[in-house]
């Protein structure tokens, strides 16, 4: 065998074809194939025999050209066996290929089809040989006819045939790539593309998951061609797939607690980063590619999935598609956080649309991926963190000024996206080490250079870090330190913030405790008066949260964040003992301070209470300071009056008076530190066993104590007998902020009102309920009460309007005290005591106003003033108080008993009770959103009601309580109808109602009780009327849609108002008993409002299903809906647009008032239309796409908006225009006023019919669309779709001249033709014109 393929050889190289030929026709075909086969397993001159036997069979002789496909038909299964070198292999197939023009059509025929078949057998395993069939298709579409089945096909279509037969047939997983691969290859027309790319994405699920990465390679390659979003999305949704089963499997595993993992969750994980490898590269280096992934994006934000996320955010790599990535995700996520607003407070909606997922999961679940070896995930992510902490951090509120907002509840969709980004950047730092150093970097470099604008959003990341990873930040100290050397320049805010963050790295890193305070004694000296008060901040703070040894651990401290997670060995000489010389270090610095501006000073007396709680070893020093500054200001001689010295308080400048010593605080201060140490001695001296050395510094301490208690009595004698005179101030005085004199005895006034409010807190404290020391306490509140009042009198005149009533320096702890025992206390023993303070009216007002001014400190920037004002643990526990002893006050005792005999202006002590209330549970509600039970479940509750420790019965037995109160209000008279209180109790009631779910009954009982209260109440209060529909609506959004309520309402404000048209009776009616003729204009802007909110929940419906209806184009097929069946969200737009016009209808027949009614109007009946025109077009998009038959139910909301609305539109438009306003039901002197024509100012009218022109365009606009709709659709007469020519003759012949922007005033004269006839009667010989315009239907 091997002589006969050598001869072979041989004869080809002589170069003698006839001998060749001769000789190879001497072997049979066995001898042929046996030798081949040979020659190739041992690879040894396989090429030159194959080439040798090519060479001696011709091409145009039958014998050759069947010599030749016997060749073909064999070397194809040898190459595919598996037997064969690589090298050989492919040298083999080189050579085939080289020939395959040669072959004859049927040859080409029959080798195409062994292909075929082999591949539908699954014997192209190695996928070597099928190199050559892109080749052998291609000679074979080039053949002119090639014979099929019984007749002849064109070579290309049997090309077609072959390829469609593949194509449907089943194909062996292992072959999935090498066919994909030999596509690449072939001439393949876009139908044949998209029919290959389909099979390949539906055997994705086949193949083994290893084999996914080549394979999307070779499918990208393959995109070349075209097809390239149908690749993408392919992908994609395969991942997607994948995740949603992984995630599902890991959830069974976890409830059976069973491992079911048909994939490990890291194999997918790295698959997928491959596979997002590929799909980058193949972006860069195919643009159109990347224009198409960006696209496909836009059009389908609800299909959002980790993986597409991390494959964006890896395009954003790319520097061509950074900007355009960033944008598009911030706009899915932004709009994401609104689409779930807008259903959460829309039962209409929840009912329609299954809850969408959310895109903010998602991508912190592409974070939580991305910590399988994503590294070209990872910066993109960073990227997008800040790109959504700058874009929807707060904003800088008016001048400049940062406004407070909530502690870290994020509401709006703005604050959930920054949110969202801080949490981003803490996974990220967390999870990977390389992106750390830059996320530091960059938050810190925010927080200095981020002056003008707030900050918060950052130092809340950055404290964050801190708490999550000291030690790792420890080793990046070096740019915190950094950070330091800019605090004299930064906002205070921002300061104390930073500070407060890197508190846990002080306590362990002796070089960042260092810098810090060489950089603190620096702005100790600071020429900016802000950086002085950073620095008494940064002294203070070290001082609270360094521990001294032998400090006592008070129950009262608010612990700071321990260094409990910092596990870090402490340089030995860096203890507690140590502490001490360092803290007595900082106190010395910040002694400097008592003899600097008001503002600073102030600063340190409201810190030097918390440090003193932290730091007790400190009490004696902090004591000594304290009292050495009092002693400047404290007047010894105990017979002079005042005894305090008030003109070493103040300073002045030029001509303009300052502040220098906040003398009230400096007392507060001196006299709470003073009775906590009191107290602390009084608790350890119980169980103390004291050494000597304690005894001496105790002597030295009750020394200073016992002196200043002296200074404290003598004070409150003193101040008991002062006049105004002593002061310097008298009733007559000047006490405007206009000039030097006025500021000057307005700042003593505010000193003495304070230094009496800390004398009354010590003097109660100290009185222990002895009724003569209460008597004192009164004595000191008259005297501060006359003083108060003068400046109250005094700054409401003058030109220059005066500061706010000054905070008062009582403590938050202390007014809760004294309203439990004013309100609540029963003790026998104290009742004469207590029955002192309660028989002044003055005095519990006073206590109960204090209060409400804290609550709302509390409310607006998170803290009080004063001793435990920053801590909030003690805070809530004050606030729990308060709220039992006003609601017990405002329910036991009732108004109409505390107002007998008194007819005074100011609110009564309920109603200041019930402010209180509702200010404490709006504080709750938005600095404690999570303990809103448990402020309610430490109210008392009468027995009676004792049904429940359910926090939602709770809650609604004071709802209850309120409505109780309510409805008390109500029974009454008009004349004791109290309009403030009800106010206040209706807020207090919609507060509460936001904690019940909408689906409990209890929520349906109080929509149910707020009804029959609109349906019932007939007051003529436009404020309490407001509020009450305000809550009827909150109520009924979260219930159901509230169209058929707006219908109710408008027909009851055309029945209160009249119609436009004078000669129409309109029936009277009345639904609602709210809606009278005081309240009917605030009831018709409410509504309106409403019908508002229903047209943007119509419109984000429409724009909802046309982005689907884009979407479904490819497969438009699944889209059609069967006759007579309407899509769900078709039928819900179509119907609350339904009952909208009919409501409409009514309101646009009705004599409203001018201004902002009919301007609102206008713009709601513009914004209809509007949303009208995009319903039609959204049908023209349908019909072009499908031709399906427009649904029943649209045909007649558009014969509704024909027959119902426009017309009425048209009269409503001159109703306006004219000015003929009236208050319905008009007598003879109202048309004679109305017939003087030209009441109302032109330049008045003029505004307020700017909205007519928007309106008769959006009609047309209207009209315009609906004839193009009813061309396209299956409707046969057009009139039956459109009246357009009845509708629309007025606004054609009359008014579109009002459309080219001119006043319609001049319309009118224009249309006359004579500008001496007044708009009457132009309006009247135009309805003569066209009668049928004021027909009613």
């Amino acid at each position: 065998m091997k002589a006969d393929m050598d001869k072979i050889i041989t004869l080809s190289d002589r170069d003698s074809p006839a001998e060749l030929q001769k000789y190879l026709s001497s072997l049979t075909d066995d001898q042929l194939i046996t030798g081949i086969t040979n020659g190739a397993l041992k690879g040894k001159k396989v090429g030159a025999t194959i080439k040798g036997i090519f060479k001696g069979s011709p091409a145009n002789s039958t014998e050759g050209s069947d010599r030749r496909l016997l060749v073909y038909q064999h070397c194809i299964p040898l190459c595919e066996s598996g037997d064969l070198q690589t090298e050989v292999a492919a040298d083999i197939i080189g050579l085939l290929m080289l020939e395959t023009h040669t072959l004859s059509g049927p040859s080409l025929a029959q080798l195409a089809s062994l292909f075929v078949e082999a591949i539908k057998v699954g014997k192209m395993g190695s996928g070597k040989s099928l190199e050559l069939f892109p080749t052998v298709l291609t000679a074979l579409s080039a053949c002119e006819t090639v014979s099929y089945g019984k007749g002849e096909l064109s070579g290309e279509e049997y090309k077609k045939q072959l390829i469609n037969s593949l194509c449907s047939s089943r194909w062996d997983p292992q072959c999935v790539i090498h066919l994909t691969t030999m596509f690449r290859d072939v001439p393949l027309s876009s139908e044949e593309l998209r029919f290959l790319v389909e099979k390949v994405l539906r055997m994705f699920s086949k193949l083994d998951l290893q084999e996914i990465p080549p394979l999307v390679y070779q499918l990208l390659l393959l995109s070349a061609k075209g097809c390239k979003k149908q690749v993408l999305d392919g992908i994609i949704s395969y991942f997607k797939e994948q995740d949603i089963r992984q995630e599902e499997e890991q959830k069974d595993g976890e409830s059976l607690d069973l491992e079911v993992q048909s994939i490990p969750q890291d194999q997918l994980r790295h698959v997928e980063g491959t596979a997002i490898l590929h799909i980058v590269f193949a972006i860069r280096l195919d643009h159109e590619l990347g224009r198409e992934f960006l696209k496909s994006f836009k059009t389908s934000f609800g299909d959002l999935c980790p993986f597409s996320v991390a494959l964006m955010l890896s395009v954003a790599r790319i520097q061509r598609y950074e900007e355009q990535v960033f944008d598009l995700l911030k706009g899915a996520i932004i709009k994401s956080f609104k689409d779930e607003q807008l259903q959460q407070g829309s039962k209409f909606l929840q009912d329609l649309l299954p809850g969408d997922s959310s895109v903010a999961q998602m991508i912190l679940d592409t974070v939580k991926n991305s910590v399988f070896g994503w590294d070209h995930v990872t910066q993109g992510l960073v990227q997008l963190g800040f790109c959504l902490m700058d874009a929807f951090g707060p904003k800088p509120g008016p001048f400049g000024k940062t406004t407070e907002g909530s502690a870290s509840i994020a509401r709006t969709p703005t604050q959930q996206a920054c949110k969202l980004g801080g949490q981003v950047l803490l996974q990220g730092f967390k999870m990977h080490e390389p992106i750390r150093g830059e996320i530091l970097e960059q938050v810190l470099n925010r927080l200095v250079t981020k002056t003008a604008s707030p900050v918060s959003h950052y130092l809340d990341l950055f404290s964050d870090i801190v708490v999550s990873a000291p030690m790792i930040l420890l080793e990046s100290s070096s740019k915190v330190t950094e950070t330091f050397d800019h605090l004299s320049y930064l906002p205070l805010a921002t300061v104390q913030g930073l500070l407060k963050a890197v508190q846990p790295l002080l306590k362990v890193s002796m070089s960042l405790k260092d810098a810090l305070i060489l950089v603190l004694r620096k702005a100790m000296f600071s020429s900016q008066l802000d950086g002085r008060k950073s620095a008494v901040t940064g002294f203070l703070l070290l001082l609270k949260n360094f521990k001294v040894l032998g400090s006592l651990a008070s129950s009262q401290c608010s612990q700071a964040i321990s260094s409990s997670q910092v596990q870090v060995d402490v340089h030995s000489r860096y203890n507690s003992a140590a502490n001490e010389a360092f803290c007595l270090e900082i106190l010395s610095s910040l002694r400097r301070c008592l003899s600097q501006q008001a503002d600073v000073r102030l600063m340190l007396y409201e810190g030097f209470y918390d440090v003193l709680r932290r730091n007790s070893q400190l009490a004696s020093s902090i004591m000594q300071t304290l009292f050495s500054q009092l002693r400047r200001y404290y007047e010894p001689e105990q017979d002079l009056l005042p005894p305090v010295k008030l003109e070493p308080c103040i300073t002045a400048h030029g001509d303009q008076v300052y502040l220098q010593e906040p003398l009230a605080h400096l007392v507060s201060c001196t006299v709470h530190c003073l009775l906590w140490l009191q107290n602390m001695h009084r608790s350890t001296n119980r169980n103390a066993d004291n050494s000597d050395d304690d005894d001496e510094e105790e002597e030295e301490e009750e020394g200073y104590q016992s002196e200043l208690q002296t200074i404290l009595e003598s004070m409150t004698r003193r101040m008991i007998k002062c006049e105004l005179e002593d002061f310097e101030l008298d009733k007559s005085a000047e006490f405007s902020m206009g000039s030097s004199v006025g500021v000057k005895n307005n700042i003593y006034a505010v000193l003495v009102m304070g230094v009496y409010e800390v004398l009354m807190e010590y003097n109660f404290i100290k009185a222990n309920y002895s009724k003569s020391r209460f008597e004192e306490l009164m004595e000191l509140f008259n005297r501060y009460h006359k003083l108060s009042e003068i400046l109250k009198e005094k700054s409401g005149k003058g030109r220059v309007p005066s500061h706010k009533t000054p905070r008062s320096l009582l403590s938050l702890g202390f007014i809760s005290t004294l309203l439990t025992v004013l309100f609540r206390d029963s003790t026998q023993s104290r009742e004469e005591a207590l029955s002192v303070l309660r028989a002044s009216g003055d005095f519990v007002r006073y206590a109960v106003s204090v209060a409400v001014q804290k609550i709302q400190q509390l409310e607006e920037t998170g803290h009080t003033d004063g001793p435990d004002g920053q801590n909030t643990d003690r805070t809530f526990r004050f606030l729990c108080d308060m709220t039992s002893v006003l609601i017990w006050r405002y329910t036991n005792i009732p108004s109409v008993v505390e107002d007998a005999g008194k007819k005074e202006k100011r609110s009564s002590l309920s109603q200041l009770c019930l402010e209180g209330l509702l200010r404490i549970f709006t504080t709750c509600q938005q600095r404690f959103p999570d303990r809103m039970a448990q402020l309610l479940s430490t109210m008392d509750i009468s027995e009676e009601d004792d049904e429940s420790d359910d926090s939602a019965e709770m809650n609604f037995f004071y709802i209850r309580q309120f409505q109780r109160a309510l409805f008390t209000q109500l029974s009454g008279g008009e004349d004791e109808f109290n309009s403030k209180e009800a106010q206040l109790l209706v807020s207090i009631l919609s507060v509460l109602s936001r904690q019940l779910k909408p689906s409990s009954k209890q929520f349906v009982q109080m929509i149910t009780w707020t009804v029959k209260i609109c349906k019932e109440t007939s007051f003529e209060d436009s404020a309490f009327s407001k509020g009450l529909l305000s809550l009827l609506f909150n109520l009924h959004v979260l219930y159901k849609s509230p169209v058929s309520l707006l219908l109710e309402l408008c027909q009851d404000i055309h029945s209160q108002r009249g119609d436009v048209d004078l000669e129409v009776e309109v029936e009277k009616q009345s639904h609602f008993a709210i809606v009278n003729t005081k309240t009917v204009t605030t009831a018709a802007l409410l509504v309106l409002s409403q019908v508002d909110r229903v047209l943007d929940e119509v419109d984000w419906l429409i724009a909802r299903k046309k982005s689907q209806t884009l979407f479904d184009k490819s497969g438009s097929g699944e889209a059609t809906q069967t006759a007579g069946q309407q899509d769900p969200i078709e039928k819900a737009v179509t119907l609350q647009l339904g009952t909208l016009l009919t409501a409409l209808n009514e309101l646009v027949q009705t004599s409203l008032l001018p201004g902002n009614c009919t301007i609102t109007l206008l713009r709601e009946l513009t914004r209809t239309y509007n949303i009208l025109t995009t319903l039609v077009k959204y049908y023209i998009q349908v019909c072009t796409s499908q031709h399906v038959a427009l649904p029943a139910r649209f045909e007649k909301l558009v014969k509704l908006s024909g027959s119902h609305l426009t017309p009425q539109c048209y009269a409503f438009i001159i109703y306006a225009q004219s000015g003929e306003y009236n208050g319905g039901g008009a007598d003879d002197k109202k048309k004679k006023k109305r017939n003087d024509g030209n009441t109302i100012t032109s330049a008045k009218l003029q505004r307020e019919t700017t909205g007519i022109p928007n309106l008769i365009f959006s009609i047309e606009q209207y009209e315009k669309y609906l004839i193009t709709l009813s061309k396209k659709s299956k409707v046969g007469d057009r009139k039956k779709l459109v009246k357009v020519e009845e509708n629309t003759e007025i606004s054609l012949n009359t008014i579109r001249t009002v459309s080219s922007g001119r006043p319609l005033i001049q319309c009118f004269t224009i249309i006359g033709g004579c500008s001496g006839k007044s708009d009457a009667v132009h309006e009247a010989e135009h309805l003569q014109r066209f009668p049928h315009q004021r027909q009613h239907s």
